[in-house]
């Protein structure tokens, strides 16, 4: 199978999975805004699936929201075999993918640095050299 093919049927899972999740599981049950399906990584065979999720703040509730998403594991696995016409439905593994966490973390950081204390301080005349008071 082409790469450019895995891309795309990744894609068109990825996009499946992340309806069926705000479509089947109530809001009771988790916050649907905290999650964001980062992407999906099918195995060569196309029968396996790792669906890496993103799950904003709630860092308690991480583990009961995995939970509940390999709860209704079986249930997305039926609407992706609804709605999408492959030769194997695949078996979907969520993982938690800490990428978009770290990249909060890093751009707080340089944010911070962009503004950090004593910037206006330093200032500089026109010829390069600290301003005296």
């Amino acid at each position: 199978m082409t790469v450019d093919r895995v891309t795309r049927l990744n894609e068109i899972v990825k996009r499946e999975i992340s309806e069926s999740i705000f479509r089947l599981i109530p809001e009771n049950e988790m916050d649907h805004s905290a999650i964001t399906v980062v992407r999906v990584i099918m195995s060569r065979s196309l029968q396996h699936a790792r669906v890496m999720i993103s799950i904003r703040d709630h860092k308690d509730e991480r583990p009961h929201i995995l939970g509940v998403l390999r709860h209704y594991r079986h249930e997305i696995q039926k609407q992706i075999n609804r709605n999408l016409h492959l030769k194997y439905t695949p078996k979907l593994i969520f993982q938690i993918d800490p990428s978009i966490e770290k990249g909060d973390t890093i751009l707080g950081i340089l944010s911070h640095l962009d503004t950090g204390p004593g910037d206006d301080d330093n200032e500089l005349s026109e010829s390069g050299a600290p301003c005296q008071p």
